[in-house]
């Protein structure tokens, strides 16, 4: 008999364990915070920028965003927990063709997320998404173009819950 452990629990069989859902680990949680429908403002301010749905799909392996700014154009990314080299990835594509691949995790407090950007400069984005009190998510990014070695402000948006 072929006994499989996943997320503590001792399972009887590949079919049990897919019964269970092969993404119900609590690593896959990690970024459940960001997951709504939001309107997105710049931090300390009123004045909507964007929309954003967030969704959890394919039974929790993976998170999508759907980027919907007010001005400009959009984009989205795909967001999971890769166990076999662990910690989470984000691919983002933007509407002008950028892609960026990320690479990070969770801090205990917090998601951070790096990669970087192709635009014709040397810059490395780094994203940190934080949970508050009131339910809303405050998505902090940051750039160094020194290789990391110092870090300049980016953006800062607050996620609120969409009525």
């Amino acid at each position: 008999m072929i006994r499989i452990l996943i997320a503590g629990a001792l399972l009887a069989s590949p079919a049990a364990a897919f019964a269970q859902g092969a993404c119900a680990t609590p690593e896959r949680g990690q970024f459940d915070f960001w997951v709504g429908r939001w309107q997105v403002t710049p931090t300390a301010q009123n004045r909507v920028v964007a929309e954003s749905l967030i969704e959890r799909l394919y039974d929790g392996c993976a998170i999508r965003e759907n980027w919907m700014p007010k001005k400009g154009g959009g984009g989205g990314s795909l967001s999971a927990y890769v166990p076999a080299d662990p910690g989470w990835r984000q691919a983002w594509v933007g509407k002008d063709g950028e892609w960026v691949e990320f690479r990070g995790g969770w801090t205990g407090q917090a998601m951070v997320l790096t990669g970087d950007w192709p635009d014709g400069r040397p810059r490395t984005v780094r994203m940190t998404y934080t949970s508050g009190a009131d339910g809303s998510v405050r998505q902090l990014g940051e750039e160094s173009r020194d290789g990391g070695r110092t870090w300049g402000p980016s953006f800062d948006f607050t996620y609120r819950r969409a009525r």
